[in-house]
Parts: structure tokens; sequence; C-alpha cells
């Protein structure tokens, strides 16, 4: 898992204090985006790596920070729309829109793809051999959702953006890896959204290997993310970081955790006309 953005939230978005691109999924049955907001296709360009290569996207919910570059992707995914191929699954915001939000996805871009499908808690996907599994999430988009990624090494759980509850915490027991969003510090808590407050009860009901930080606000940005993951590690006992722009994620015995290689060339795909 490459982290294409490891920020979130209006500020941050507006001015990319972080990149807000989502993940990038490499497993056996190819190649998945989850959430590709701001900042994907910049970060994606700058580790040589190829769009024509993704097979499907996923999108959480219809807020820009999640969506906004994933049109792109789409057309990536279909070659610039010449290949009718991929898939796109989304929240009901996402491709049909709901209550004054969405759909963010056009009616021809989903028309190029080879097929799209509508998701909502308690489904699990079968994503190109990936087993996916919906979660609920409480957020301003009432339609978003969480996901845990079940893979041959453990579950990989991505919580999306939500308040804090014992039964939103609870569905994501078994998780080796959990990514939360963790939008604001200490004493910051805003609605619809987590704060480090939030993260210490949610990995102490989960007891993961590792816990990730990711949708940094600017606030907890200007307090120091490493230092407010050190007093949640020190609470809970539990591996704790927050994540940075284009850190790369390996889970396999062990999980290994490196920086994508970067390049500042003209560099030009060989699968561009």
């Amino acid at each position: 898992m490459t982290f294409l953005g490891t920020g979130g939230g209006r500020h941050t978005t507006m001015y990319q204090i972080r990149s807000t691109g989502g993940f990038l999924v490499e497993h056996d049955g190819g190649n998945l985006h989850i959430d590709p907001g701001p900042g994907a296709l910049t970060n994606m360009h700058r580790i040589h790596y190829d769009l024509t290569k993704t097979d499907s996207v996923i999108i959480s919910h219809c807020h820009p920070d999640h969506y906004s570059d994933a049109e792109s992707v789409i057309e990536g995914i279909t070659r610039g729309g010449w290949v009718k191929r991929g898939h796109v699954y989304g929240s009901p915001t996402v491709i049909e829109g709901m209550g004054g939000l969405g759909p963010c996805i056009s009616p021809y871009h989903l028309g190029i793809a080879a097929g799209h499908t509508v998701f909502r808690p308690g489904d699990t996907l079968d994503v190109d051999g990936l087993s996916i599994s919906i979660k609920k999430a409480v957020h301003s988009d009432p339609t978003n959702v969480g996901f845990v990624i079940d893979t041959p090494h453990g579950k990989v759980s991505y919580v999306s953006d939500t308040e804090y509850s014992d039964e939103i915490a609870d569905q994501y027991i078994g998780s080796r890896v959990l990514i939360l969003p963790v939008t604001t510090p200490r004493g910051n808590r805003i609605r619809y959204h987590m704060c480090t407050d939030d993260a210490v009860p949610f990995i102490q009901r989960v007891k993961p290997e590792l816990a990730i930080f990711v949708h940094l606000g600017v606030v907890i940005l200007r307090r120091g993310v490493d230092e407010e993951a050190s007093y949640v590690q020190q609470e809970t006992g539990v591996r704790t970081m927050a994540a940075h722009d284009l850190m790369v994620m390996d889970v396999g015995e062990e999980i290994s955790l490196t920086d994508a290689t970067t390049y500042d060339d003209d560099w030009i795909p060989s699968t561009a006309p």
C-alpha cells in the first residue's frame, strides 16, 4: 500500500499542506486505488506509476478530499476511454447522489468503465480477487463507510472519516493494521471526525499490531502529529505512528514501512499516445 496522501479536511486539502490522494493498493489480483483525492495524480507521477495499471477504484464518500482525482483515475483505467475495462465502487452519494451530495462521478465516466457498484455497510466486495468488507461510519455524508481488506497476511482496515463510538470501533476487531483518520489533536474534537482522544479507546478496543494516523488536519500538523501518535502508543501499548506522504507499507509475515522512490524528471509513460 502506497500512501499517496495523508492529509484530510478542508484546509489541508485547500492548501495541500499534505497531499490528499488516498491509497494505491498493489495485490496479487491487480492494482486498486482507494479514495483518490487531490494529489493522487501528482504523486503517482512522482513515483512513475503508470495509471493504466490500475484495475479498480473505490470511493468511500462524496467529499472532494476523497474523490476529486477519481475521474482521471477512471480515464487511466480505461486507457483514456478507448478500452472498456475496470470497475468503479462507491457509496450511494458517490454513484447516485443523495441529499444534495453528488453524484461525484459523471455518467460518462461510469459508462467508460466495464462496470460500477454501489455499496452499503454490511456488503462484502470481491475487488479483483481482493475481499473488502464495508463498515458503518458516522459522518456528514451519511453514506460514508470504512473498509476491511482481507489479505493472506491479516486484515488491513481503513476506517475513513467518522465520529467515535464503541460500535464503530468494534467493527474492526481482528485487524492487524488499523488506519485511522485522526483529524485533530487532543482536546480539539470536531463533529463527524476523530481526534487523538478518540484514537485511544478505538485502538484499545481493536488491539491491532500497528495503528497508523491519516486524514491529518492543519491543527494536528501544527501541534505535532508524531507527538500525538507517541502519546497514543504510550496510552494503549500498541505501536502507533503517523503516516507521511509516499510511505509504502508491505504486509507480509512482517510489516515493513519504507518510502517510495520519487523522481523529478519529465517522465512520460510508454503507454501514453
